[in-house]
């Protein structure tokens, strides 16, 4: 068992107009996980991605699969 805490990080392409997302990559290798969070809310819920699916929506975003609102 790991004691390994997240190190959170915001992406540098966010806009800091308060609708960002902070993730927690450092945890894939020793826990299997990406956790993802609202940023406007640090102490609340976070969502748990398997590294693949995670690394497959991003590979999704930088490919433009997702329009922008």
């Amino acid at each position: 068992m790991t004691t390994e805490t997240p190190r959170w990080f915001t992406s540098s392409y966010s806009d800091n107009g308060g609708t960002c997302v902070e993730v927690a990559a450092n945890l894939a290798a020793s826990r299997g996980v990406v956790p993802v969070r609202d940023s406007k809310d640090p102490s609340g819920p976070a969502l748990a991605f398997a590294p693949a699916a995670w690394a497959d929506f991003v590979a999704g975003v930088k490919a433009g699969e997702f329009p922008s609102v």
